[in-house]
């Protein structure tokens, strides 16, 4: 990956993203984040790269998936995360969020997307479910073109990652494979530059996937899933896990709550990070303080011949 310099622009970020899931030795691995305290771990842990996860969000805010968080509350997160780190960020944006019933609302998609490039996100995952049927694909093509238009015209060359849910939702029990192929190619005529089809782990359906769609193929992962290697080995660029990240860590506080309150002991807390790792996380970067130390020199200077903001004229 091309490195970033200290304060990326989110052109530098929206190129080094895209170049992330060029074909190569290895392929684009997302532990998926869903506030600040989780994009820092993932950043130190060696992330190229982060993504949000909608359900994470969704549940850490006190949330169903799948539709149900409030637009504001999704991109506050969002904003948090981008912050929180010099690393490309991708936001799930769920089906858009615009739009709630079956009404779906072009404005409501753009405001979405607008708030998603102010936030500083170079990527969005959008899906075609949200409904009792998958959206039709010559519509879903039309939301996607949507969002290829906003992110255009911000000069931000967002990496668009569509979603089809022909496996996961189960409506396609025996042709799941040829509607992922039948929708596809208006995805990308759209202006999609990825494919995520979450729900196969199979890696020969893998493989005949990401040898016939000209796009990096996304796969889903997880306990039972194939490894990194063999997933890049089936042609797949990029792999996520979703919400299992944030799954994997409210088991860990179930299995503490559960332990302190019925044995009345601390075992499950070995291993706990401590008060000082967690705060280091958040302290300010040298060349941050700096840049800081230098804006609030320059805020607080007077102007020549003018008073200083901080004497008597400044009061009003």
């Amino acid at each position: 990956m091309t490195s970033l310099p200290a304060f990326p622009a989110p052109s530098d970020k929206a190129a080094a993203f895209r170049e992330l899931h060029a074909e190569g030795p290895v392929p684009l691995v997302l532990v998926n984040v869903w506030d600040a305290a989780s994009a820092k771990l993932v950043e130190r842990a060696g992330a190229h790269a982060l993504a949000t996860s909608s359900s994470a969000i969704s549940w850490s805010l006190g949330f169903q998936d799948g539709n149900q968080l409030p637009p504001a509350l999704a991109m506050e997160a969002l904003t948090r995360i981008v912050a929180a780190t010099n690393l490309p960020v991708t936001a799930d944006v769920e089906a858009g969020y615009a739009g709630q019933g079956g009404a779906f609302d072009d404005a409501l998609l753009e405001r979405t997307i607008k708030a998603v490039l102010s936030a500083g996100a170079v990527g969005v995952n959008i899906e075609d479910s949200g409904g009792d049927a998958l959206t039709d694909p010559a519509e879903q093509a039309r939301r996607i073109s949507i969002i290829r238009t906003v992110a255009e015209e911000s000069g931000v060359r967002l990496f668009i990652n569509a979603r089809t849910d022909t496996y996961l939702s189960g409506h396609f029990p025996e042709s799941e494979f040829e509607e992922t192929l039948r929708r596809v190619p208006a995805f990308l005529a759209a202006g999609a530059d990825g494919i995520f089809v979450p729900g196969v782990t199979d890696l020969h359906v893998l493989h005949e996937l990401s040898r016939r769609i000209p796009a990096p193929l996304n796969a889903l992962a997880g306990v039972g899933a194939p490894s990194v290697g063999e997933l890049h080995d089936a042609g797949v660029r990029r792999i996520s896990i979703g919400g299992n990240t944030a799954k994997a860590a409210y088991a860990t506080v179930s299995r503490v709550a559960e332990e302190v309150l019925g044995d009345g002991n601390w075992s499950k807390l070995a291993g706990a990070r401590s008060h000082a790792e967690m705060d280091a996380l958040f302290a300010p970067k040298p060349e941050t303080a700096a840049a800081t130390a230098a804006a609030d020199s320059a805020a607080a200077a007077p102007a020549a011949g003018g008073p200083s903001i901080n004497g008597p004229a400044a009061i009003s």
